[in-house]
């Protein structure tokens, strides 16, 4: 029975350690959160329309001869000049919450004014321009002040005033069309226009990219351009905001109507003469342009790239129908259905995109811990539970939130970052008085003060900024180095976390991790995945770039004083490295304990010349188990709602003492949970140990009688005061 029962456990075993290896070989190969990565990025919204534009591409290539050829794309681009002219006004209304079927008339009259005054009439040229152009400013300002001051609905009016200027138009061309036809406009700027191309482009297309890239400016850049794009999100909002609602729809209209006369302008120039059919049915082109492209009819999303995009797809089809021979009442069917197709999509995308991405964005991997240590209370365990920090003296008690990180400087100040962005001042010697120092806007996560005594800080969402002893903030790095074949923008930090000052002033920082910003920095442990890296920026030329990657939430950072290398905690990793920066073995990065029985924060100097190490919380059997399940985790997160996430536990605070040969020499913890549920940094500074902790209300100090009460951190670091 014995022995069957032991070959069962190592049958169990094998099964086990089989699984475990694909577990960590399939997470490790795969990158399951690409799939998320890609579907949060912004550009994703153009995947359809790109999608759309090539196999259009495609497809009517193996059916036209030359389609692609020079003479082709010149053709294509006079008739996509004129529809993105008329497709970033519309564009503009639409961002707005508005719509303009007004486009296709104001097209019409704008041909015949500039052929008429320009032709009949015999006014200058650019006069004549400048009438045409005037002519839909004046129907846009109508539509704007119908639908903008009176409030009426954009649908119908503009409805309205095409069926109006539709029917000036008709009555003009009736009345006038043999007088305006026996009349030409003779002029070598005239014929520039419409036949000069540059490098198959046509004068049209060349002024309508122009005009995109000033709008995307005008959009994306200037005040107007924001208030138009809050109009469209909210209208009520906009208002509630102090914006100017009624104006601002006003002239986007006044836009749409100017533009829309300017392509009239250059489609009079190509053809120079004047046709019934002139602009009937141009509005459902530009409205499915717009939509193809990926601006949501609601309003408030969108840009004039994705018109253009969406333009490029209308003209290939319509032009490559006609070539087709299909002339009557294909090209109006094909756009009906492309922009029945795009509303759909645009409705669904909308209303499912950004709930795939968060069922999707965490995405876990396999990670097996080492065994854990015993913390048992009265055992000789170096980790052993105890209650010494029960005896910290409250220092800010009330007046601090969340001072994740504390630092002393030469004349016994002591300096704690907050919650709400301020860095304060804690004055020697009871630290009963306090100042806020300086506000920096963001949460302070790491301090340390460099040979000139000014304060560093890692700022959580900012970046490593600098606060001189006159309280001059100054920004010393928000990015870093971009990886090669990286998803993510990691170029941008996002949550720069601990540092410490290498003897040549280089700062080392870690940035805790790239995927997560400061709210949720605790769902980075459930992905088990190294999303972390350690950063040098270089005072000398201001750059900034990664030396260490693919860390799992690495925290704590500190030098070992060898002038060679610095110590570093991974978080979620529960082990504490070190990495030589210079010296012979430049590069090299070596475990010095592999397994720690909680989570470490920060690491910093000890006046015996060993470490202090933060504990931010202890390893429970169950998430230590967890991590060794991917599938369990990423079903958890898609099915059960986030408040009932399993957590790593983060209600036992401590500290610990070890060396560099990764021998832990002590503890202190706080049982009860009461004073210090969690530690996550400490300041040894004339005999005692300074405590902060992100979840805390306040900064403990307990005694420390081995200490040396003369031993600070700025002269072990930098020397006497000179």
């Amino acid at each position: 029975m014995t022995t069957s029962a032991g070959t069962t456990r190592s049958n169990q075993d094998i099964r086990s350690g089989w699984a475990d290896s694909y577990a960590h070989w399939r997470y490790r190969l795969v990158p399951d959160h690409i799939v998320g990565e890609i579907l949060s990025k912004n550009w994703i919204d153009n995947a359809i329309p790109v999608l759309t534009l090539v196999i259009s591409l495609i497809a009517f290539s193996s059916l036209i001869p030359n389609m692609l050829s020079l003479s082709s794309v010149s053709d294509i681009s006079h008739t996509s000049g004129e529809y993105l002219l008329v497709g970033l006004g519309m564009t503009i209304v639409v961002l707005a919450g508005g719509i303009d079927l007004s486009i296709g008339s104001i097209f019409a009259l704008s041909n015949l004014l500039v052929l008429a005054c320009g032709g009949f009439l015999g006014l200058p040229l650019w006069l004549s321009i400048l009438i045409a152009i005037a002519s839909g400013g004046i129907i846009g300002a109508v539509n704007g002040l119908l639908i903008g001051f009176l409030r009426l609905r954009a649908f119908l009016t503009t409805l309205v005033t095409m069926i109006v200027v539709r029917g000036i138009v008709d009555t003009l061309q009736l009345r006038y069309s043999t007088e305006l036809s026996s009349f030409e406009i003779g002029s070598a700027t005239w014929d520039f226009v419409a036949f000069y191309t540059f490098k198959g482009m046509s004068i049209s297309f060349i002024v309508a990219l122009f005009l995109t890239v000033l709008a995307h400016l005008f959009l994306t850049r200037l005040r107007l351009g924001w208030h138009i794009l809050a109009v469209g999100g909210s209208r009520r909002a906009a208002f509630n905001a102090g914006i100017d609602v009624r104006r601002t729809v006003f002239i986007t209209y006044v836009l749409s109507g100017m533009l829309a006369a300017l392509a009239g302008v250059f489609y009079a120039a190509r053809l120079s003469s004047l046709g019934s059919d002139t602009g009937v049915g141009l509005e459902i082109a530009i409205i499915t342009a717009v939509v193809l492209g990926g601006t949501a009819l609601g309003g408030g999303r969108g840009s004039v790239f994705k018109t253009l995009l969406g333009v490029i797809i209308v003209v290939v089809i319509t032009n490559s129908l006609v070539r087709l021979g299909l002339r009557s009442g294909a090209s109006p069917l094909v756009l009906g259905l492309m922009l029945l197709t795009a509303v759909a999509i645009d409705v669904r995308w909308l209303k499912n995109r950004h709930k795939a991405a968060q069922k999707s964005y965490v995405a876990p991997v396999f990670f097996a811990l080492p065994a854990m240590q015993s913390c048992a209370p009265g055992t000789a365990s170096p980790y052993a539970i105890n209650t010494a920090l029960g005896a910290a003296e409250p220092i800010g008690l009330g007046d601090v939130d969340a001072p994740e990180d504390v630092v002393l400087d030469r004349d016994d100040n002591l300096y704690c970052g907050s919650r709400d962005g301020d860095v304060l001042r804690f004055f020697p010697p009871d630290y009963k008085r306090y100042e806020v120092f300086a506000h920096i806007g963001g949460s302070v996560l790491g301090l340390a003060i460099d040979r000139a005594g000014n304060l560093l800080a890692c700022v959580g969402g900012m970046g490593l900024y600098q606060i001189s002893p006159d309280r001059e903030i100054t920004k010393l790095s928000d990015e870093t180095n971009r990886s090669l074949l990286s998803v993510i923008d990691d170029s941008r930090l996002r949550l720069a976390d601990d540092l410490d000052i290498a003897p040549d002033g280089k700062v080392y920082f870690s940035e805790a991790t790239i995927r997560y910003d400061m709210h949720d920095w605790i769902v980075d442990a459930l992905e088990g995945r190294g999303n972390g890296r350690i950063i040098r920026y270089d005072p000398s030329d201001g750059s900034s770039r990664t030396i260490i990657r693919n860390l799992q939430f690495p925290n704590g950072i500190c030098m070992a004083m060898d002038g060679e290398s610095f110590l570093f905690a991974e978080t979620w990793g529960c082990r504490i490295s070190r990495h030589w920066f210079a010296g012979p073995r430049k590069g090299k990065t070596e475990c010095v304990i592999p397994d720690l029985p909680g989570y470490p924060d920060n690491i910093n100097l000890a006046s015996d010349g060993n470490f202090w190490c933060g504990m931010i919380g202890m390893r429970t059997p169950a998430f230590d188990l967890a991590q060794r399940m991917p599938g369990f985790r990423r079903r958890m997160v898609m099915r059960i709602a986030r408040d009932e996430w399993l957590y790593p536990n983060m209600n036992t605070g401590g500290v610990i003492k070890f060396n560099l040969q990764g021998e832990v020499l002590g503890s202190l913890w706080d049982q009860e949970g009461e004073r210090h549920p969690q530690v996550t940094s400490m300041r040894e500074h004339k005999g005692y140990l300074y405590l902060g902790g992100i979840f805390n209300n306040r900064i403990g100090r307990i005694h420390l009688p081995d200490a040396d009460p003369e031993w600070t951190g700025p002269t072990t670091y930098w020397g006497e005061k000179s």
